[in-house]
């Protein structure tokens, strides 16, 4: 077992509704999910819940030093980590709901692209909408949103509720294809302009 998957898994066990997951995503996972992260300019790039980054990771290799990269992560372990691993990126140890708020103290107007690794089908109803109201508050209208559901939580009415709630909340949600090189395997949501 990799260091990160034993630090996974620990802080899984100590908070599984905060944690979401037993091992970090795959390479495969973290390239679909990444993919709206732009190859020009200077993007402001949210990452929310990254755990020991593997999305952090992908989302560095596609900005090639240019923009902001700001990760913002609850569990202290973790954050401490990815801000030991990561030296470029801005590691936030705070709660995603704080979104507005961390961009404001950093000087930045919205985010250009959010990749989230939150578990949303654990959250309850009310922590799931203010979580993407905080997030589509925070975006800009031509801003990409994409996030992922484990394939076995499909049925899960927290997960029903939170595909719901992305359409309500996004003028256009296209599920992407499984990755089924992740454990477990995993599909991505593409959202794009969020409604005001």
């Amino acid at each position: 077992m990799s260091n990160d998957t034993a630090l996974f898994l620990g802080q899984f066990l100590r908070s599984p509704a905060v944690i979401g997951a037993v091992a970090p995503s795959s390479r495969r996972l973290a390239a679909a999910v990444c993919a709206p992260v732009p190859e020009r300019g200077e993007p402001t790039v949210v990452e929310l819940g990254p755990g020991t980054g593997p999305f952090t990771e992908e989302i560095q290799q596609r900005l090639g030093g240019r923009g902001h990269h700001l990760a913002v992560e609850l569990n202290a372990p973790m954050a401490k980590l990815l801000a030991a691993r990561f030296p470029l990126v801005d590691v936030a140890h705070a709660d995603a709901a704080r979104l507005g708020e961390l961009l404001r103290e950093r000087g930045l107007r919205q985010a250009d692209v959010v990749v989230s690794g939150l578990p949303w089908a654990a959250f309850p109803e009310q922590a799931q909408r203010d979580l993407l109201g905080a997030v589509t508050a925070a975006m800009g209208q031509g801003a990409a949103f994409t996030t992922f559901s484990y394939i076995h939580a499909i049925p899960l009415s927290s997960a029903r509720r939170f595909r719901a709630l992305l359409a309500e909340r996004f003028e256009e949600v296209v599920p992407g294809r499984t990755v089924w090189r992740n454990a477990p395997p995993a599909f991505v949501f593409h959202a794009r302009r969020p409604r005001a």
